[in-house]
């Protein structure tokens, strides 16, 4: 018998009681680290022997094997160690193999320990396809006991760590093993019911348990995924959450990707991103609450990643998260025709307020993922969900359908309460919003031309929650010294404004002066549209008056100050008999409030001088033209407003007298203003803009003849703005003459063409003849006739002379 193999009978006693012969183990380990090349031998025959005692059951010399085995491999480093790995390998195999759950824990503790091991060079043709399959199987033990399920998670994490950093064992990460290693871990991860709160590896008295083990794994696992590994690592995730219904609730969802962000590598964060993004695709006609569960998670996936998103994955984000909005408004508002008889009312709204939550965890995600962006991309992110979102189309349905006002003050407008704290689940708080926070040094950048046009768009709607929308949202990008709360309220002021508000402002750039110049009347035209709108309540008018007064802290220099003067006189002038009296009245103190802080602001002492007068007059004769008496509720309003009394309204040629001076142009005080008139208003129907064209019809008819005057009716109007009628018939023209050209005889053809020339050969030579005739004098004039000259005297009386020429 050779002597390796009188060395390995030695360490077997004749009592497997007795346990393993340290003394006979010594001299075995000390023969293989003399002579490695014995080494394979030496594996050969301890792997026959613990097969045959493993059939036998004998369990007491395959414990003792086991050991023999796992001290050799320890001991012995060498390049000879290969072979003899094959042969341990193959005894761990046939431990799994077994169906006694100890012999299975004793072979996935060996195979731990040599998982531990470093070794020198790759292996070129090992694999682990069945250790693999077979630590996913313990994984899933239905044992009393849960060290078999922790024995296969610490399997799974010994060929994790044994494979991923070897270059030849990328194997891993394909699909067929990734689908049964995540949702292995994830199954075992299920049973701990407070994942954030648990420490890595222990329980709740600090020993191990499954769940937290398998979260140690599965950290572990995603730690060392590379970019090309991320979607079979994902992938599985989902499917596991899909298959065990996890999305509703989605607790442990939520959980789960929290442990995948903080795991993978940070440049790795927008490729999860994705994933959820495609999955939410797929599941676009599931059940309301399951979309609801993958939008939550989306939002805690992009509230770690948003700081570091870059590239096309933020538009990506906010387009998907917009196209599902749409989708969800118009599930919830088809669902009303849907009802039959088999379906009842109950149930129909149910399905409704299922698609509101929907609604609100896309909402809240577009906010939060926004708010967080820099601002370099906030810009572009508003421009984008302006040009998105269906407001046009949305609002008429708004008595019917979900609030979309709502939806847009969290999307991109209204700063929520609880700013700074992350929401954890659907009926948490509002977070950051788009604009909220957004601070930019010039508001070119702010407010672009492709925002700005859709923003004021939106204003010309009639419902007055979307114009308070959209005052929000000038108040987030106009407000950069955070002064809005200082301004709440209409209110006056007795000092100074800087001094009793302690308002902070600075010098206007001359970036901001030529953005004035360039997009002011929008503003101003903005204010004057708004402020006339017959459903105007309270909080519109709070809001108008801190829009004029932050453009005074922002923007105004003393040519802006001019112009907001002019705009407030406008909007008094403006105040029609037809308007209700709540409204003309409400006009009024917003001008009035408005004046007095425009007036502490620039510390003119007579122009507050007069204004503080006005207000004194109003307090004592006229209280409903103050804001603090007719924005109380059951505020008695009169029947009319005497405009005659010119003490209790502010004039034009006071102020311009108290403004009289250096750094102000007073005169153009005299210029009434004029709202700008652009192809919003004409495709709008608002009565605002039906009042300026009366007023522009008005103007004109006094120049006209009467009998155009007479003609400009509204089916005038109407059947100058349709053109739809103009451009049917030019298109039959068209095509007629077409026809005619290809289908009538040449003759015909030329014959029309000739005559065609012949009448503009006509027309030239009547203006030819009109253009070179000289002029008529008393004199006579000097014509050609026969190739003789003529005098033709003209009495003066008969001249014609142009009327401008006319004394």
């Amino acid at each position: 018998m050779p002597r390796y193999k009188r060395l390995v009978d030695n360490i077997f006693p004749e009592d497997p009681k007795d346990g393993l012969s340290k003394s006979d183990m010594e001299k075995l380990t000390f023969y293989a680290v003399s002579a490695p090349e014995k080494l394979d031998r030496i594996g050969a025959y301890l792997a026959e022997r613990l097969s045959r005692d493993v059939v036998r059951h004998r369990y007491g010399y395959v414990v003792i094997a086991m050991e023999a085995l796992d001290q050799l491999l320890m001991a012995c480093h060498s390049q000879s160690i290969k072979p003899f790995v094959e042969s341990f390998l193959h005894m761990v195999a046939k431990l799994l193999e077994s169906r006694e759950p100890d012999l299975q824990v004793l072979g996935t503790n060996s195979f731990v320990k040599f998982a531990n091991i470093e070794e020198d060079t790759p292996s070129y043709h090992r694999r682990y396809d069945f250790f693999v399959s077979q630590f996913s199987a313990m994984c899933h033990s239905t044992h009393e006991d849960p060290e078999t399920r922790m024995a296969g998670i610490k399997g799974l994490q010994g060929v994790v760590r044994k494979t991923v950093n070897d270059e030849l064992q990328a194997i891993i990460w394909e699909p067929q093993h990734m689908d049964k290693l995540i949702p292995s871990m994830l199954f075992n991860m299920q049973d701990s019911e407070d994942l954030d709160s648990t420490p890595s590896g222990a329980g709740p008295e600090g020993e191990e348990n499954p769940a937290a083990l398998a979260e140690s794994c599965f950290r572990e696992l995603l730690g060392r995924a590379a970019y090309g590994n991320m979607n079979n690592a994902v992938r599985p995730i989902l499917v596991h959450l899909d298959n065990h219904h996890l999305w509703d609730p989605n607790e442990f969802a939520v959980s789960c990707f929290k442990i995948i962000m903080y795991s993978i590598q940070a440049q790795h964060s927008h490729h999860v991103i994705q994933q959820v993004l495609n999955h939410l695709d797929t599941h676009n006609k599931n059940t309301p609450r399951v979309r609801a569960g993958i939008v939550q998670v989306l939002l805690e996936t992009v509230a770690i990643a948003a700081k570091g998103s870059v590239g096309p994955t933020v538009l990506e984000v906010f387009n998907t998260l917009l196209k599902h909005l749409r989708m969800s408004v118009d599930f919830e508002l088809a669902e009303p025709s849907r009802r039959n008889s088999s379906t009842s009312v109950s149930s129909s709204r149910v399905k409704e307020s299922e698609e509101r939550i929907v609604q609100n965890a896309i909402i809240q995600t577009i906010g939060f993922f926004g708010g967080n962006l820099p601002d370099y991309q906030r810009a572009e992110v508003m421009m984008f969900i302006m040009g998105k979102v269906p407001w046009k189309s949305l609002v008429p349905k708004l008595r019917a359908g979900p609030n979309m006002v709502h939806m847009g003050q969290q999307m991109i407008g209204k700063n929520g309460t609880n700013t700074n704290r992350q929401p954890d689940r659907l009926t948490s708080a509002p977070p950051p919003q788009v604009t909220s926070g957004f601070k930019s040094k010039s508001m070119a950048a702010a407010l672009p031309p492709l925002f700005l046009d859709p923003l004021f768009s939106i204003s010309l709607m009639e419902d007055s929650e979307l114009r308070q929308l959209v005052l929000e949202i000038l108040h987030n990008i106009l407000d950069r010294h955070d002064n809005r709360a200082k301004l709440r309220g209409i209110r006056y002021l007795s000092a100074p404004g800087n001094l009793s508000l302690k308002i902070k402002r600075e010098k206007i750039s001359k970036q901001d002066v030529t953005f004035m110049k360039k997009h002011g009347q929008q503003l101003y035209r903005h204010i004057y549209l708004g402020c006339k709108e017959e459903d105007n309540v309270h909080k519109n008018f709070e809001l108008l008056f801190t829009t004029l007064a932050i453009l005074t802290i922002e923007l105004a220099n003393e040519e802006v100050v001019i112009d907001l003067i002019r705009l407030a006189v406008e909007m008094v002038l403006a105040n029609e008999e037809n308007m209700p009296m709540f409204i003309r009245c409400g006009i009024m103190a917003l001008v009035a409030a408005y004046l007095n802080f425009l007036s502490q602001m620039i510390a003119n002492p007579p122009f507050c001088q007069h204004v503080s007068k006005v207000i004194e007059l109003r307090n004592m004769d006229a209280p409903h033209l103050l804001p603090e008496h007719i924005f109380r509720d059951k505020c008695p309003l009169p029947d009319s407003l005497d405009k005659d009394d010119r003490l209790l309204y502010f004039q034009t040629s006071d102020m311009a007298e108290c403004l009289a001076g250096p750094g102000y142009n007073a005169e153009r005080l005299s210029v009434p203003y004029v709202p700008q008139v652009t192809d919003e208003d004409r495709l709008s129907r608002r009565k605002s803009f039906v009042d300026t064209v009366s007023l522009q019809v008005d103007i004109m008819s006094n120049s006209l003849p009467d009998k155009l005057a007479e003609e400009i009716t509204f089916e005038t109007l109407k059947k100058a703005i349709d053109t739809t009628g103009l451009e049917e018939q030019e298109r039959e023209k068209r095509r007629q003459v077409m026809e005619k050209f290809q289908k009538a005889p040449f003759e015909e053809i030329a014959a029309h063409c000739e005559s065609k020339a012949n009448m503009l050969h006509d027309r030239l030579a009547q203006i030819f003849e009109l253009t070179i005739r000289p002029p008529p004098s008393p004199s006579g004039v000097v014509s050609i006739s026969t190739g003789h000259t003529q005098h033709q005297s003209v009495p003066v009386y008969e001249m014609k002379f142009p009327d401008l020429c006319v004394y």
